[in-house]
């Protein structure tokens, strides 16, 4: 898929399948061509230190391949989201969002760009405030452009109708382990207040027309049960956790193969000297 077919899906509910990649190795963009069946690639860049050059690149040789590169942004900030687009990337994630204002910033990038200060302003207030040609030239230039919300906490659920009353957002993206410490149950994917506050947000998000999905790294069996609670986005894992997986599972397999045999003591009598 294309960005624009990508936003297409996430909106009307189809499976949407992506991945994480944050090795900045030239071999990777081809190897995850070779794969198929990956819609997107999310380049993270909130937690880990990839540079804008890095990242530049990274978003230029994924696009070449044919894989939209989305990448999350370090913070919230409407001129980090122009940042990366103007390097090359095919949309945007933006973490820990809560209110309605900093949704309606981003917006601003996503499908107003480049509109800055109070032109800016007044479109999101009232588009009817565009001359026709220009606002014509503002719905083509992006169309394309991807704008996820990172939903990670308990406030964020619950000015959720809010914030996707704006439209503009085309999906939604729950952080998990953020989203269980602001629900006061660290790390406890299995717990009952996570499930149900996954079911919550998906929901909304649907109802809204915007995609749903989890950021997850524990298997798919896992994810299925998201599809089943009403994801449509499938973000699996990230390449390093796939290796160090992988590499875990058959380095044992292995081990446990051809562990050496334990010592056996001595059937023989010792020579008297």
């Amino acid at each position: 898929m294309d960005a624009l077919q990508v936003r297409q899906a996430l909106r009307d509910g189809s499976l949407v399948f992506a991945t994480a990649a944050i090795a900045p190795s030239s071999n990777w963009p081809r190897a995850y061509q070779r794969i198929g069946g990956i819609d997107f690639v999310f380049i993270d860049s909130e937690h880990t230190p990839l540079d804008r050059g890095t990242l530049s690149w990274m978003c230029q040789a994924f696009s070449a391949m044919g894989i939209p590169p989305v990448v999350r942004i370090p913070s919230p900030d409407p001129f980090e989201a122009c940042k990366v687009l103007d390097g090359g990337a095919s949309g945007f994630i933006a973490p820990y969002l809560e209110t309605v204002d900093q949704i309606r910033q981003l917006i601003g990038v996503a499908r107003y760009r480049p509109l800055k200060g109070a032109r800016l302003r007044n479109a999101l207030h009232d588009p009817n405030t565009l001359e026709p040609k220009l606002r014509s030239y503002l719905e083509q230039r992006n169309a394309s452009t991807i704008f996820i919300a990172n939903i990670e906490s308990v406030p964020a659920i619950e000015n959720l109708d809010d914030m996707l009353s704006i439209p503009g957002v085309d999906a939604v993206l729950i952080g998990p382990h953020d989203l269980s410490c602001s629900l006061g149950i660290p790390e406890e994917y299995e717990h009952p207040r996570f499930a149900e506050a996954a079911k919550t947000i998906f929901g909304k998000a649907r109802a809204r027309g915007c995609g749903a999905g989890l950021h997850w790294w524990q298997g798919v069996g896992s994810e299925a049960n998201w599809i089943e609670s009403g994801a449509n986005l499938i973000m699996h894992s990230t390449d390093i956790t796939l290796v160090v997986q992988h590499l875990q599972r058959e380095i044992a397999e292995l081990r446990s193969r051809f562990a050496a045999p334990q010592e056996r003591p001595s059937s023989g009598t010792s020579e008297s000297v």
